[in-house]
């Protein structure tokens, strides 16, 4: 496996034009959820691990705007200017990922390809340059939003990135999110809302019954204005990881497998990268504002 060889993909369009209201995204579950309610952000952790069977759960109800805005391949560069990446990954196959990630202003520029996202993934490589993910967390664009964070999910099935505008985030607010699989190939990602879990999006992905994980702080410059995006430090805590046999979870420790890629290029470009507890709490950022170099 290719660490690092997540990339978007490439489309032409208008950051505008690109954007179009779509029907809640699919779900191949055979139990049918209700309607979610609206809520706020919960405030307290949730009770019980996410699924389809958990008290309360839910679908998530509302439009769901798609972007079919396909960002070039990017890199992770040594300059102000590029792709950052900021976090790990597991050099083996899990069941599922969940955890929390903070809420952030990143000042990301209107009308750019430029964002700032915190997330969670789990993907495989397919071979022969192809990786099939499911990605979900907030995410702040220059194309969508006028500059505010969205709760959004990524899936190679449709190769959009989908927002969900229906979740108001607020800089501060705290996200439980959960990606995972009932070892029938279908790939859930979970928000928990309103003091439930929301099924944001269910997707039957080519990646089998385990994959590997990512956890993320991403920073994105549009590469045609080059200038530098001030992420405040993200904190990411809580990080567990779900075994592909279906047992209990356990927290993401250093004695899991796990890849962090050249420490020196995470912390490029004003960026810093600080693990509290490897490897389930941590913060990423801007350095400016006290975070201490990758690996402290």
């Amino acid at each position: 496996m290719k660490f690092w060889s997540v990339a978007r993909w490439c489309a032409l369009g208008g950051l505008v034009t690109a954007l179009a209201a779509a029907a809640p995204a699919a779900s191949h579950h055979r139990v049918r959820l209700p309607a979610c309610p609206a809520g706020e952000a919960s405030v307290t952790p949730p009770t019980e691990p996410a699924g389809r069977y958990a008290r309360n759960a839910c679908r998530t109800a509302g439009p769901v705007l798609e972007s079919g805005v396909r960002l070039d391949r990017m890199r992770e560069l040594a300059t102000p200017s590029g792709y950052h990446h900021l976090g790990a990954g597991t050099g083996g196959e899990w069941g599922g990922v969940s955890g929390r990630i903070a809420v952030v202003d990143g000042a990301v520029r209107r009308n750019t390809y430029d964002f700032v996202a915190g997330r969670f993934m789990v993907k495989r490589d397919m071979g022969g340059g192809s990786i099939a993910w499911l990605e979900a967390g907030w995410a702040e664009t220059g194309w969508a939003g006028a500059g505010r964070q969205h709760i959004y999910t990524f899936n190679t099935n449709t190769k959009t990135w989908q927002f969900y505008d229906q979740y108001e985030l607020r800089p501060g607010d705290k996200l439980w999110l959960d990606l995972h699989t009932d070892a029938d190939n279908v790939w859930q990602a979970w928000l928990w809302w309103g003091n439930r879990w929301n099924l944001l999006t269910a997707q039957q992905l080519p990646v089998g019954s385990r994959a590997y994980v990512e956890q993320y702080v991403e920073v994105h410059v549009d590469s045609s204005r080059p200038a530098r995006v001030v992420v405040p430090p993200v904190t990411v805590d809580n990080v567990q990881l779900r075994p592909p046999d279906g047992g209990t979870a356990r927290y993401w420790r250093d004695d899991v497998d796990t890849q962090i890629g050249d420490l020196a290029k995470q912390q490029a470009g004003g960026f810093c990268l600080n693990w509290v507890i490897r490897y389930d709490t941590w913060t990423a950022g801007d350095c400016s504002g006290g975070e201490q170099p990758a690996g402290g």
